[in-house]
This record gives C-alpha cells, structure tokens and sequence, in this order.
C-alpha cells in the first residue's frame, strides 16, 4: 500500500504514522520504506514542524545508509544494496526495538519493485510506501495494490477548489479498466501512440509520445481506442477532443499515473463523450485531510471531511483530529 500526498504538508507523514502505529506487528510481517525521505522534525522546503516517523520492534524497513547511521533504534542488517541513491545504498534491516527512524529508501519505481521483491523472499506481509505526488509512480498499481490519499488545505486554502481539485485527481485514480482484448493486445506496447480500429486491428501512428507535434490522426476515421503508451498531456486530449471522428473514442493509458491534464481538460472531453480508460486499475481505500496550511490558515474540518466524502464517494478522515478526541 502507498500512501501519497498531494503537496507538501497535508499530513502524508501523519498518515504513515497512524498506520504503523495500528498494524498488527505480532501477527504479521511489515516493512516500510519512502520513495523520496521522511521522518524529518522539519520540512526542509516550509520549515514547518513535522512529525518523525517511529518504528515498532519487529518491522522490516529499507532506508539509505546515510539515514540508517541516524537511526534511534536497535536494529537487525539485512541486506545492503547494490542500487545507490544520492544518500548512499539503500539498507534493509529489522527493529529489533522500537525508534525513530528517517526514511529514503529506493529511488524510482522501478528500484521500488525490486525492493519489494526482495522483501517477499523474507515473508514480508504488508509493504507500506511512503510516496509524493512527484513520485506518483509508487502509487502505479504495477508497485502497490492499494492506495491511500492525503489533501488539505496546503493544497488550496479554498474549500471549493480543494474538493474539485482531489476530486479530479481521485476520479483519475477510480477510472475504470479497458476491455480485456485491449488490456491483452495493448500491455506490451510499452512506447508511442497507438490506435485500434473497429474491425479489431492494430494501427501505429508513428508518435513516440503524446507530446509530438507531430502527430497526425490520418485514418483514424474508424478508431475504436487509442492508446497511449508514454503520458497522457493535456494538448494531446484538446486535440482528441477537437477531431470531428476522435472525440467520443476511448483513450488508452497503462494507469492514472500517466496522466497529466487539467481538471477543466478532462472534464470537457467528458463532456464532449469521450472516456479514458486503464490497463491496470488502482484501489484507494481513503483519503485523509490536513485542514491546516504552513501559513496557518484552518479549515473547518468537519465540514471539509463531509463535502470531501460526498464528492467521493469514499470514508474522509481528519486523523490528527481523530487522535485528538481518542
């Protein structure tokens, strides 16, 4: 499971720390690790407080060598890796006591994978992902099976534009999966712009991304999907939309990872009868908000939480709150 903000300071960290507090350590096996670093006392972009990231005995955890010196805890070496990062090689190791601990583990997805791999081989349960909304790609359905989502008010002080706003990014994660042929046909495509007609055959449209101005929609007047195989940018959608045969077809893309237009682009290729659809779909199980900014504007919680889980559709906590009121 991943968890991921969408901007610095909307309580990413306070999520982790309430999920590893409320994991069951003796009965399963956990590890976690980040893909950028956390654990912090103070963010080092806002210079606000945060809270540090504390282990229980037992939990497996991947970091870099530079933090795993840091470490305040007693702790069992695993394995080291061959991967560097910025901050040294990323080490394995089990808390033999609890501590507090910084995280910076693998440093792209890929990396990511194999780590999780690794931590298979030793009976791990449970990987929890602390991840960022500029490393979305630990949030990719092909690295973890479930998702949750920290917002708040660092990411619009405006209670309307934050609910549109996660909403849009949570529709993008909800999006439904594309037919079981395209998944079969599509899945090895992993570069350019592809299309597939309505006789069922498999065209290429010489694009090696969705950014190429290039591209040309010639005979694309029977197109069933397009699919897109890099990111999905919001003038390659405009365009979609604008081409008289192209704007009801369904576009294409391996996860909502790829995508990167506005809410007002995809909402008027909705509109027009267009829909996007996934090889590989995500699960978010909830979203967690921060009514807090580091300029210290608040938010009615409360209030936040309601119209946050009616536009949704999913369970919305305030969980420093939460913690408060336990």
């Amino acid at each position: 499971m991943s968890i991921v903000g969408l901007e610095k300071n909307t309580g990413k960290t306070e999520c982790l720390k309430y999920v590893l507090d409320n994991l069951p350590v003796e009965r399963k096996r956990i590890a976690v690790t980040s893909i950028g670093i956390d654990g912090e006392t103070v963010d080092q972009v806002t210079r606000t407080q945060k809270p540090e990231i504390t282990l229980r005995e037992g939990m497996y955890f991947g970091t870099s060598e530079m933090h795993y010196r840091q470490r305040r805890l007693v702790s069992e070496l695993i394995d080291v890796s061959d991967e560097t990062t910025s901050l040294g090689r990323v080490v394995t190791a089990r808390a033999l006591t609890g501590g507090k601990i910084l995280l910076s583990g693998p440093s792209s997805g890929s990396s990511l994978k194999r780590w999780m791999s690794d931590m298979r081989q030793h009976g791990i349960d449970h990987v929890i992902i602390d991840g960022a909304l500029s490393r979305m790609s630990s949030a990719s359905p092909a690295v973890s099976q479930s998702m949750i989502l920290a917002t708040g008010a660092a990411y619009s002080a405006n209670m309307t534009t934050l609910v549109q706003k996660t909403a849009h990014v949570v529709d993008l994660v909800n999006l439904e999966l594309t037919s079981e042929r395209n998944v079969n046909r599509l899945a090895p495509l992993e570069k350019g712009v592809w299309f597939i007609d309505t006789d069922g055959a498999l065209h290429d449209l010489n694009a090696m991304t969705s950014l190429s101005q290039e591209i040309h929609f010639d005979g694309v007047e029977h197109c069933a999907s397009l699919y897109v195989a890099g990111a999905l940018v919001g003038t390659f959608l405009d365009k979609v939309r604008k081409h008289k045969t192209l704007r009801h077809a369904e576009i294409v893309v391996r996860d909502f990872t790829k995508i990167f237009v506005t809410p007002q682009q995809y909402r008027l290729f909705v509109k027009g009868g267009g829909r996007v659809s996934v090889l590989q779909k995500s699960k978010l199980i909830a979203v967690t908000v921060n009514p807090t900014s580091p300029t210290g504007y608040v938010l009615d919680s409360d209030l936040l939480c309601n119209r946050l889980s009616e536009a949704i559709g999913l369970p919305v906590y305030d969980l420093l709150k939460n913690k408060e009121c336990n």
